[in-house]
């Protein structure tokens, strides 16, 4: 190899650091936008109480968000979390309806049921190839189903508790679910970039066959992206049964799914695969809480809040993608 052939080998990993520390900048100016846009338009947007009610919006389909950011890197597709969050809530509360069930054990079960719903899709890209949209696309459909059918639409109530009631409530003034979500954020931070399994990850997104010929078990960690995937969704239901009181089938209904997806997308994780930061998704997080906490204040239309809503959310990628354009260009005249 020779010298300059050995530099710009070396050179590959700061230009993708690069690429990520654009797109994140990007976001940032989005959401100082939006900050600014809601504070001058928006009444009461900037009170402490608001930002609270924000920071609870955004952990309903953020702490999904973390196994749905690695499953798109590794070039994957997940759109069973709105019905799957529906029905695990479903569950959790009628296995805290039960005489037998300790509260430990009803939160367990939960996890594992959750674990093992996503391991379905996962088993079938894996083994059988079947496309993860295709997966998740059946999932999506039995599991609302299925938990309107149990409920017959009818929340169900959940005994009195008080962990339940400390759960669904604040401590320091912040919500428990956005502690939490933070909490996961770190943990997935860890993984995705100080852990082999991370690094496969990307490597599978990049490459699938290159990565199974380097080595990497690329059927084991598509099973199991689709499992973390599901165990996320349960803490999710657990923490939405907590706050509402009730096992909630509606949530099916509720295209959390879609919210899901779209701060990912609007992070910089490719939908192609082998790009993609928590970071990122974090800041997609709050763009996408800050527009539809932003434009209720305002009184937008309620027909006409998912119009605006999508042409913001299109407006940030498009600068996310300038941004990236931008450092790329820089590069290549430093290359």
């Amino acid at each position: 190899m020779t010298d300059v052939t050995a530099a710009r080998a070396a050179a590959r990993p700061q230009r993708r650091l690069d690429f990520q520390r654009m797109n994140e900048i990007g976001l940032l100016v989005v959401i100082a936008l939006l900050y600014l846009a809601f504070y001058l338009y928006a009444n009461n947007f900037l009170t402490f109480r608001n930002q609270v009610s924000i920071l609870r919006d955004a952990a309903t389909f953020g702490i999904a968000a973390w196994g749905a950011t690695l499953i798109i890197v590794a070039g994957e597709i997940d759109i069973s979390v709105g019905p799957m969050v529906a029905f695990l809530s479903v569950c959790f509360a009628f296995l805290l309806k039960s005489d037998d069930m300790p509260m430990v054990m009803a939160f367990l079960s939960t996890l594992v049921i959750g674990g093992a719903l996503g391991a379905i899709p996962g088993i079938l890209r894996a083994v059988f190839d079947v496309p993860s949209f295709i997966g998740t696309l059946g999932l999506w459909s039995a599991l609302g189903g299925l938990a309107l059918y149990f409920t017959d639409s009818v929340p169900v109530t959940i005994p009195p508790n008080d962990f339940l009631d400390w759960l669904g409530g604040e401590l320091f003034g912040l919500p428990i679910s956005a502690l939490v979500m933070f909490v996961l954020f770190g943990v997935f931070v860890f993984i995705s970039r100080k852990t082999a399994f991370g690094r496969s990850i990307f490597a599978i997104g990049g490459n699938a066959s290159a990565a199974h010929l380097a080595g990497i078990k690329v059927r084991n960690i598509r099973v199991a992206l689709f499992v973390i995937a599901g165990v996320l969704a349960a803490v999710t239901a657990i923490l939405l049964t907590a706050r509402n009181g009730v096992g909630d089938a509606s949530v099916s209904r509720s295209g959390l799914e879609f919210s899901v997806i779209s701060a990912v997308v609007v992070g910089g994780t490719a939908l192609s695969g082998g790009r993609g930061s928590i970071l990122g998704t974090l800041l997609g997080i709050f763009v996408i809480s800050l527009i539809g906490n932003g434009l209720v204040l305002m009184g937008v239309n309620s027909y006409l809040q998912p119009v605006v809503s999508g042409v913001i959310i299109v407006a940030a990628v498009l600068l996310n993608i300038l941004a990236s354009r931008y450092g790329a260009r820089r590069n290549r005249k430093g290359a």
